[in-house]
Formats: C-alpha cells, sequence, structure tokens
C-alpha cells in the first residue's frame, strides 16, 4: 500500500490557515483522493477534551509547563488515534497546527521552553510533516480576522499584535530552520490565490494533483 503524506498548516492567528486547509482537502477529495482533515489541539477525542481546557477559561489557569505538558498529551493521543492509522491506510492528513505551533506559542510566547518543547517532542512524538505550509499573514490583518471570530477559543488572540508580530517572526525563522520542510506562502491575498499557490507547494508530494 502507498504510504499516505503529512500536511501540516501553519501561521499566525487569522491567517487564513484553516480555511486553506478545507479548500485543500475539499480539492483533494474532489479529484479522488482519500484525506483526513484534522486540527490541533484536538483531532481525536481525548485531544478535543484537552482541547477545551487550554482554549478557554482563565488563560494564567495553567503554567507554561503544565500547558506544555497538555498540548504534548493532546498530540500524541491524536497521533495514535487518527494521524498514524490515516498515513498506514496510504491517506493524506491535512492538519490545523502541528508541533510548530508549540514550538511557536508554548516555546516563545510564555517564556523560553523551545528547549523543552523539542525534548517533549523528540520522547513523545517523534514525527514531522512531509511538508508544512506557512500561510504568512500580516499581523496586524491577521488578528482583527481572528478577533472577529467571536468565539470562546480566544486564548491567544487575546493576547494582542505583539504576541502577533512575534509569532510571524517566529514562524519565518522556524521555515529557515527546516528549510526541507516549510513552503511559505503569502496569505495577504485572495482566498483563490493562496490555495493556487498551496496546490502548487504539494506538487512534489502528489503529483497527480491538478495544479
Amino acid at each position: 500500500m502507498t504510504a499516505g503524506v503529512f500536511v501540516s498548516f501553519e501561521g499566525i492567528d487569522g491567517s487564513g490557515k484553516s480555511t486553506q486547509a478545507r479548500r485543500l482537502a475539499a480539492a483533494l477529495d474532489k479529484q479522488g483522493f482519500s484525506t483526513v482533515l484534522t486540527r490541533e489541539p484536538g483531532g481525536s477525542p481525548g485531544a478535543e477534551e484537552i482541547r477545551s481546557l487550554v482554549l478557554q477559561g482563565d488563560p494564567d489557569r495553567w503554567s507554561a509547563e503544565t500547558e506544555l505538558l497538555l498540548f504534548t498529551a493532546a498530540r500524541r493521543d491524536h497521533l495514535e488515534r487518527t494521524i498514524r492509522p490515516a498515513l498506514a491506510a496510504g491517506q493524506i492528513v491535512i492538519c490545523d497546527r502541528f508541533a510548530d505551533s508549540t514550538r511557536m506559542y508554548q516555546g516563545l510566547s510564555r517564556g523560553d521552553l523551545r528547549r523543552h518543547v523539542d525534548q517533549l517532542h523528540t520522547l513523545m512524538i517523534g514525527t514531522e510533516p512531509d511538508v508544512t505550509l506557512l500561510i504568512d499573514m500580516d499581523p496586524e490583518a491577521g488578528l482583527r480576522r481572528a478577533k472577529s471570530r467571536q468565539t470562546a477559543e480566544e486564548r491567544f488572540e487575546n493576547f494582542g499584535v505583539e504576541l502577533q508580530q512575534r509569532m510571524r517572526s517566529g514562524f519565518l525563522e522556524l521555515a529557515q530552520e527546516f528549510p526541507d520542510r516549510f513552503r511559505v506562502i503569502d496569505g495577504n491575498r485572495s482566498e483563490p490565490d493562496v490555495a493556487r499557490d498551496v496546490r502548487q507547494a504539494l506538487s512534489p508530494y502528489l503529483p497527480e494533483l491538478d495544479a
């Protein structure tokens, strides 16, 4: 059986990555690919329960270290229950955020925990996407879009534009750190234009994909 392909979308809040993940899954399904669209934190029943713990309620109720452990636990369950079985079945996994978001939000925003993030990732996860699509977005525009959603999950949007700016810089630095895996796509354009570049970025991994 052909091995599956693991695709992750990353970017600051409001970058449009979730929209592009959904568009890609729909386009692949239409073309006959077998896809699994998932998200983090979440993507499995246990991980979804943890999601509600970390994205709702008082943002200061967890220490940075505890929050990191919660996210790692959610990712491990997600990996076991959803990602690995889908890849083993030859499916295309499209994940809205993965470990790179933890490297940024827990590793950078709440203290210098990057070393701990990487240690936990090596110990408990040990998996990276085949390709990571970073939707790069103007921080102020992204924050306006994120706040307009007015959902209960405003855990990080409430930190303001300064965090958005730091996160954008951090994600771009990650793209330089992992150049073989990252593809940076300009998100300051129309959804169809961004979606076209997403498909082009995936063409080396899915040669049958219509660009």
